[in-house]
């Protein structure tokens, strides 16, 4: 159950970018309590709060970035495929329904139809 490998261990699951990213978010949160609670230069540093605030930003960061990080999952393969609405931006595109007939024809390697001459002239009398 819980001793599988990963196929990729440099997976997308890992803990190095969320831990490293709440250590410098925890490290400025840190550095700005320490300087802005002291209230002026003829007071002491505070180094209580500094200390409190470098813990709180750094949990609070790292359940954030860890939960964004689990909540990521890539795409099927098939999501990817066959044909939907759209599918090709010179389709999208055309001025006219015609020429995005014969683009997306080109680019199948297809000549395009013709259109018919009744279509074209109107209906016959």
């Amino acid at each position: 159950m819980g001793t599988e490998e990963p196929a990729n261990p440099k997976s997308a699951n890992s803990i190095k970018l969320p831990l490293s990213f709440s250590a410098a978010l925890a490290a400025v949160a840190g550095l700005f309590t320490l300087v802005f609670a002291s209230g002026g230069t003829q007071y002491g540093l505070r180094w209580d709060l500094a200390g409190i605030a470098c813990g709180i930003a750094f949990v609070a960061s790292l359940l954030v970035s860890s939960l964004l990080v689990m909540g990521h999952k890539e795409n099927d393969a098939y999501l990817s495929e066959g044909s939907g609405v759209y599918r090709k931006s010179s389709d999208r595109l055309a001025p006219n329904p015609e020429q995005a007939g014969q683009a997306s024809a080109a680019q199948a390697g297809e000549p395009a139809e013709k259109p018919d001459e009744e279509a074209q002239d109107g209906p016959s009398k």
